[in-house]
């Protein structure tokens, strides 16, 4: 089984959001679909269901590896680089 090879240096704790919101949405008038905070940054971006896909483009041009779930109730993480669960 895969396993992440990033989550081992993430920030503890982890950082703070940066917003409440997908601020790139937020500027195109779109609705955001789905929360997700960098935990390299916490930047808090869309996921790939929502039109901009702002979290993965995050990830694309940072190079921040593993997300997390914004959602209420949620707590998955996602390793962008391995393409797993973390």
């Amino acid at each position: 089984m895969k396993q992440c090879t990033h989550a081992g240096a993430l920030p503890h704790p982890e950082p703070d959001p940066l917003n409440a919101t997908c601020p790139e949405c937020l500027a195109k008038g779109w609705h955001p679909v789905q929360l997700r905070i960098c935990l390299t940054c916490g930047h808090v971006a869309c996921c790939d269901s929502s039109p901009g896909r702002h979290a993965t483009g995050h990830h694309e041009t940072s190079g921040h590896p593993v997300m997390r779930t914004f959602e209420p109730g949620e707590d998955w993480r996602w390793c962008f680089v391995d393409h797993v669960l973390v």
